[in-house]
């Protein structure tokens, strides 16, 4: 098998395009731009989310849940499909969830996720974030454009066309902020505009200031976080878009809270915003949303715990022997094979070269021979969760490139790759944990045995102090 121009005959790869997938690759994220020369496989995964993407143009509504191992690719993924969407003429938004962002909350992290999706807006002509300005002057122009042609005051034309937006929670507030950035717009009062973009952004934290600055009496808050990414959806389709992408990574962080309460209160965010998609209430808006199979499947804390939501996301029974089902809410990225895996590493190499087969730091059968030599040191995890040994490729391509007359193959046989593992679930490890015995792990549900709130169990050794502040699970204790 020969593989020498993976991404077309004649391509060249600038040395700025270059640098930033390499950059990015060694270090173990996902490049910004450049993703079409280093992808491989999925195509079915690829077609069916593309389907919802059209769906969603159409006026319709979609939510995914992208499943796949630590390593495995979820973000590239969610990158190659934001990509698509921005060709489509859709407008996406993307943030990772963390401790401080969150889809519910009540201590402003559901508002800082709406002010990090909104900051990192992207469209066609910005892919790379910071676009909310633009849509809102886009509108703006529209309007302008309409009011010449039918010689109507804009004014009346933006407060006509905002009047689709008056149905939805908030939406009277919004419409009052568009207004106000045609009024700095149209008398050159630029900090009026500054304030629109930043209510929009969802960085007024009180209603105090959203008033003395703009006049309107609500702000994004915790509470309101879904209802205004509806608010955007619509407003992006009155100003030209077809829809808006919304892209939510590492949701293993609403896996790793302690407090249940906590948990189920972001479930039930999830469960309203897979209503709204199933049943056709949201319009022009999708949802993507990357995790682990242990955030999806684990019935003590991930979304199989929450009974509304597995039986939603249940897979399908027929799904079996072969047989796979691209069209329910859960897409399970499939394993990169060992072909797909050799088309990477040939790419890589592409890459690495600027596009230039002459350059090309490596021949073919290295390629086999770094393939075999990773799966005598990690089996097929090599494929399966690609980073580590994607980043030990690179890093062998640096060294050639650097030391010249370096022979491959005493370089290859030195190398040490590990198996990709997830560092995020240790701490939830209580096996690890030396203060917590195997027999408490439910022991909140034997304290409340027959009702009385007492236990008959014996007591454990662990004090109350050394317990996080945070954690749901009760110890035993007698009386």
């Amino acid at each position: 098998m020969s593989v020498t121009t993976p991404t077309g005959p004649g391509t060249r790869i600038r040395p700025r395009e270059r640098d930033a997938i390499l950059q990015s690759l060694r270090a173990g994220v996902v490049p910004r731009a450049g993703q079409q020369h280093v992808q491989v496989g999925r195509a079915a995964e690829v077609q069916a989310l593309v389907a919802d993407i059209t769906r969603i143009a159409d006026g319709g509504a979609g939510s995914r849940f992208v499943i796949g191992e630590y390593g495995s690719g979820k973000t590239f993924f969610l990158h190659l499909i934001r990509s698509i969407a921005l060709e489509k003429r859709l407008v996406t938004v993307h943030a990772d969830l963390s401790p401080d962002r969150r889809l519910h909350a009540t201590g402003g992290q559901a508002r800082s996720l709406y002010a990090e999706l909104m900051r990192n807006m992207a469209t066609r002509a910005k892919p790379d974030g910071g676009a909310l300005a633009s849509v809102v002057e886009r509108f703006v122009t529209q309007a302008l454009a309409e009011a010449r042609d039918t010689g109507q005051n804009p004014q009346v034309i933006i407060r006509v066309r905002l009047d689709a937006l008056s149905e939805l929670t908030g939406g009277y507030d919004f419409a009052d902020v568009i207004a106000k950035y045609w009024q700095g717009h149209d008398t050159g009062n630029e900090q009026l505009k500054i304030d629109a973009v930043r209510w929009l952004r969802g960085e007024f934290s009180t209603r105090t200031d959203a008033r003395n600055a703009l006049g309107v009496r609500t702000v994004v808050d915790d509470a309101s976080f879904y209802d205004h990414l509806k608010l955007m959806s619509r407003f992006v389709r009155l100003a030209g878009y077809d829809g808006l992408l919304v892209c939510l990574d590492e949701m293993v962080n609403l896996y790793k809270l302690a407090n249940s309460q906590a948990r189920n209160a972001n479930y039930e965010q999830i469960l309203r915003i897979l209503n709204d998609s199933l049943q056709g209430t949201a319009s022009g808006l999708g949802f993507l949303f990357g995790g682990t199979p242990d955030f999806l499947l684990d019935t003590r804390r991930g979304l199989y715990s929450y009974a509304a939501l597995q039986s939603r996301l249940a897979e399908n029974t027929y799904a079996t022997a072969g047989l796979v089902d691209y069209s329910g809410p859960v897409l399970r990225l499939a394993n990169l094979s060992p072909e797909d895996f050799y088309v990477l590493l040939a790419k890589l190499r592409h890459v690495y070269a600027a596009g230039d087969p002459a350059a090309y730091l490596l021949p073919d059968e290295a390629l086999h021979a770094y393939m075999n030599h990773c799966a005598s040191r990690i089996g097929d995890a090599y494929f399966r969760t690609p980073r580590n040994t994607i980043k030990s490729f690179l890093d062998l391509l640096a060294i050639l490139e650097q030391n010249p007359g370096q022979d491959w193959r005493s370089l290859i046989g030195a190398i040490h790759i590990a198996a990709e593992t997830d560092p995020d679930l240790d701490p939830l490890d209580d096996a690890s944990d030396p203060t917590v015995r195997p027999t408490d792990e439910r022991r909140g549900e034997s304290a409340s045995t027959g009702g009385q709130g007492f236990s008959h169990a014996p007591a454990v050794t662990v004090a109350a102090s050394q317990l996080p502040p945070d954690d749901d699970e009760l110890a035993s204790f007698r009386l």
